[in-house]
């Protein structure tokens, strides 16, 4: 399998200095960054791929601190798209979720019920506002977005060079930009009308995806301070000898285990759909955004001050913790979605039911 990888002569790149035509250099991997991280290429899961395989390649995109919208396309953009009969584009893909939009449709029906535009003779809208902080939209080829039309939950695609893009970006310095739309058209084609589940179940899809990412970044934050205890040395001895040292390392597996955990239970729950997928997605959520910062907690005490720096590689697998921990809801977003549900006499046979 051909590869595409960017060497850098320093430890961090800024996110507006991505080449990320490279990424997608062929058409089934996306290229990772050497001198920083691993130096394979992580291989885009094919179109029939599980999602538990799609969990297991964008955890492995996690650990590598891959500088491309890897999960947004592989976990949430394509699969919708695939739902609802649309054209999957060639390329990074990105999404939004954003019932704030106002949408109105671009061929109001001749009809004297209701305003102008809130029912059309096709699907051509007309779409106003502004879709925040996207992730990685500058580098996208498509973005994917999910909002409210007068028709009711609507899909549609835009490419990011149709809005006004302010730059922005997160503590790991990864694209999230804002896309300004004033009255844009979206052709008919390219919108399609979606049930009100579908729309759940792209919030899932992405909170899945983050987690995803979180348990990677997790695991790499073991291997780095794992390696760092054992080769430094204090008073004649490595480390990972003191005890101390060894009950904060195991905290720090311990934490690193259950986001694995959490995240591979519910990749059969998202497949089968209903209240089975949303008690494990905001279960596996709110389990690796509570144990990021508890992770990296215990990452920076045990690297000391050189963890810190540039030039240590533990930075780029904490800054994503800290910044994925609030991506597509933090964990008390999502506990209130774990715990609302459950009442006193529903609790017990939930918890002993659900995979």
């Amino acid at each position: 399998m051909n590869t595409h990888t960017i060497d850098t002569d320093t430890p961090a790149i800024p996110a507006d200095d991505y080449d990320t035509t490279a990424f997608f250099g062929e058409p089934d991997v996306i290229a990772t960054v050497t001198n920083t991280t691993a130096p394979d290429a992580v291989p885009l899961p094919s179109p029939d791929a599980s999602t538990a395989e799609l969990l297991t390649a964008a955890q492995e995109a996690g650990r590598r601190a891959v500088p491309a919208p890897f999960a947004e396309t592989a976990l949430v953009a394509r699969p919708l798209l695939r739902r609802v009969g649309l054209p999957v584009p060639d390329g990074p893909l990105s999404y939004a979720i954003a019932p704030e939009l106002t949408i109105r449709h671009a061929h109001p029906a001749a009809s004297a019920v209701g305003s102008a535009g809130c029912s059309g003779d096709d699907d051509t809208l007309l779409v106003t506002g502004t879709l925040r902080r996207v992730p990685w939209a500058r580098a996208a080829t498509a973005v994917v977005v999910l909002a409210t039309a007068p028709s009711g939950p609507v899909l549609f695609t835009l490419t990011p060079d149709r809005a006004v893009l302010a730059p922005g970006g997160n503590l790991a310095e990864e694209p999230r930009d804002d896309l300004y739309l004033a009255a844009l058209q979206i052709p008919a084609p390219q919108v399609r009308r979606i049930p009100p589940e579908l729309l759940d179940e792209a919030r899932l899809r992405a909170a899945l995806a983050r987690s995803a990412l979180i348990a990677g970044a997790a695991e790499r934050c073991v291997e780095l301070t794992v390696a760092h205890t054992t080769a430094r040395t204090q008073f004649g001895r490595p480390l990972s000898r003191f005890q101390a040292v060894k009950q904060e390392e195991a905290r720090l597996i311990e934490e690193a285990a259950l986001v694995r955990a959490a995240v591979r239970a519910a990749a059969a729950p998202l497949d089968d759909g209903g209240p089975a997928a949303r008690f494990a997605v905001a279960a596996a959520k709110t389990q690796a955004s509570a144990s990021a910062a508890e992770i990296a907690r215990i990452a920076h005490q045990l690297h000391g001050a050189i963890g810190i720096t540039r030039l240590s590689p533990l930075h780029l697998a904490t800054t994503r913790l800290w910044s994925w921990r609030d991506e597509d809801g933090d964990e008390t977003h999502w506990a209130r979605h774990l715990a609302r549900p459950l009442t006193a006499a529903t609790l017990w046979p939930t918890l002993t039911a659900t995979p």
